[in-house]
């Protein structure tokens, strides 16, 4: 029996959403399938396929090369979306009856979060990244029976396309984790939450994402060019504040290579 180890970025997180490969006979070597248990009452779970450690191969970076996109949501599940889906369950209340579409998903364990237990009217998990999407679709598949009456999709969404007048002035709140990395997406991750989020009622962006040298704040900037308000918390959860304070302290051999700039997101909320 070969044990799969899935990719959560140097085995290293916040492990706020407690999680097992499971045995999958009809996965392939390259997946594996993950049990993800929610912390909330119940204790439902959510079974997403995902990438094996080490399994990137040439065709992935000809994809990223061919769509002008990054491999990152396909390489690995990151600590900030760990901390995404947490904060979102801690508040489930924001998203009942809302719709939600999450940015640069990747495996999208936030997006399903919410799909399965905050009663939101509709979930789009979104990337760039056509394998990653198709992962997406399958895992929607899979967690059908989850979301209640909740609508789930998965959508292939450039944030550089220029076509999205369907989805114009659409959603209530959009959600993304760890999203401001790549400083030549600024502009076009202003431009799609700014084109997006609806103009009528109290609609607003929740990003979760550590500063990363100047990345964050290059991004504010561009934000703030765009005419979008924002405000930035640092102490925002008291688990997640715990558990950074640890990784510093008395706590750090559990993640030794802990850096506050580069591993602890911040809680960015950008309104209209």
């Amino acid at each position: 029996m070969i044990t799969k180890s899935i990719s959560r970025r140097t085995g290293h997180g916040f492990n706020l959403i407690l999680s097992h490969v499971i045995a999958d006979s009809s996965s392939s070597t390259r997946d594996a399938r993950v049990c993800y248990t929610l912390p909330i009452p119940g204790a439902p779970q959510l079974f997403l396929t995902q990438r094996v450690d080490n399994r990137a191969d040439l065709s992935d970076f000809e994809i990223c090369n061919r769509y002008n996109i990054d491999n990152t949501g396909l390489v690995c599940n990151w600590p900030s979306e760990d901390v995404l889906a947490h904060y979102c369950l801690s508040h489930a209340d924001i998203f009942r009856s809302k719709k939600v579409i999450e940015l640069g998903s990747g495996y999208g364990l936030a997006g399903f979060a919410i799909a399965a237990a905050t009663e939101a009217s509709e979930v789009v998990i979104s990337d760039g990244n056509p394998q990653v999407v198709d992962y997406t679709q399958r895992n929607i598949e899979a967690n059908s029976g989850a979301f209640g009456n909740t609508v789930v999709k998965s959508m292939t969404l450039h944030w550089n396309q220029e076509d999205t007048s369907n989805i114009a002035d659409s959603f209530d709140i959009i959600i993304a984790s760890d999203c401001t990395f790549f400083k030549d997406f600024h502009r076009d991750l202003a431009r799609i939450v700014k084109h997006l989020l609806s103009k009528a009622g109290s609609s607003e962006a929740i990003f979760l994402s550590p500063k990363r040298g100047n990345s964050l704040d290059l991004f504010l900037e561009v934000a703030k060019e765009n005419s979008l308000h924002f405000s930035v918390m640092e102490n925002y959860d008291e688990e997640v504040w715990k558990r950074h304070k640890g990784f510093l302290n008395e706590d750090r051999d559990s993640w030794p290579s802990y850096d506050k700039g580069h591993s602890y997101p911040l809680l960015i909320r950008i309104t209209l």
